[in-house]
């Protein structure tokens, strides 16, 4: 086993981050590494910890602390059990240590700002699978952070919804 490892997982609780957050979990992260889950709300959010945090984002927050709602609701997130599943078991079956850090703004710039903050080893985001035009249009946060980023970058790809 190396040195062990930050990994920063882009997490906004859509189809894809949690098809980020599963496909890291079984192909990247070692015992040991640390993950850093990676919110970013809104830069119109208001809650009760962005006043205090919006110009540098929260304090990492451990996975105990993460888990219990009232937390989670000082920051304006949603707790969702399959992710903190996900989390807590890998941090008891390869021992990672879990934290979570909120931004406010835009994701593109703050996933970027994450990386060089928490000194990231690696990245992994989910992709929504834009059409060109929308790509175009609304710029796709993947496309930006994978050039912009200063670590390695992995999208993973969303599954095709299947039509009736």
């Amino acid at each position: 086993m190396g040195k062990a490892r930050s990994v920063g997982i882009g997490m906004d609780y859509s189809a894809t981050s949690k098809s980020a957050l599963r496909w890291a979990v079984d192909n990247l992260i070692e015992e040991g590494d640390r993950i850093i889950l990676i919110h970013v709300e809104p830069p119109k959010a208001t809650n009760t910890r962005k006043q205090l945090f919006e110009d540098t984002g929260s304090p990492l927050i451990p996975l105990e602390e993460f888990v219990e709602t009232n937390v989670s609701k000082q920051y304006g997130l949603t707790s969702d059990p399959e992710v903190l599943d996900i989390l807590d078991t890998v941090s008891r079956t390869k021992r990672a240590k879990v934290v979570a850090k909120v931004y406010w703004g835009d994701p593109r710039e703050k996933l970027c700002d994450a990386v060089q903050d928490l000194k990231l080893d690696s990245l992994v985001v989910g992709s929504r699978g834009l059409g060109l035009i929308k790509r175009v249009l609304l710029g796709s946060v993947s496309n930006y952070v994978v050039t912009n980023a200063s670590c390695p970058v992995t999208v993973v790809k969303g599954t095709p919804s299947s039509k009736p």
